[in-house]
């Protein structure tokens, strides 16, 4: 399985991808809700999160990494924080994400 697919399997599925073309098809995009369960479940399963990109209107609206806060992509104080401050500052954002996921999890497909 790639990682694309363990995404969709195990933390895309049953949310929407709001990207409508407005970026690459294959970057999915979600609704602040959406990505709040998405942090959840990346949370859960001991994933991590190399950087958040909101975006508004269909342009970019910040970008953030787990380097910038000096932080390890897999803790999620660090994404917890960065989504927290975005949504404080706007709540009508579309959310991306660049995910890492353990080779051992691609390799056995655990899930949630």
């Amino acid at each position: 399985m790639s990682k694309e697919e363990y995404l969709d399997r195990f933390v895309f599925v049953g949310l929407a991808n709001l990207n409508n073309g407005f970026d690459a098809k294959d970057i999915r995009y979600f609704s602040s809700s959406d990505f709040a369960t998405i942090l959840q479940r990346v949370e859960k399963l001991g994933l991590g999160i190399y950087g958040i990109e909101p975006w508004k209107n269909g342009n970019l609206y910040d970008v953030i990494a787990c380097n910038e806060c000096k932080s390890c992509s897999t803790d999620p104080k660090w994404f917890w924080k960065a989504f927290t401050n975005f949504k404080e500052k706007d709540d009508d954002l579309l959310y991306s994400a660049t995910y890492y996921i353990p080779d051992r999890l691609i390799e056995c497909k655990g899930g949630l």
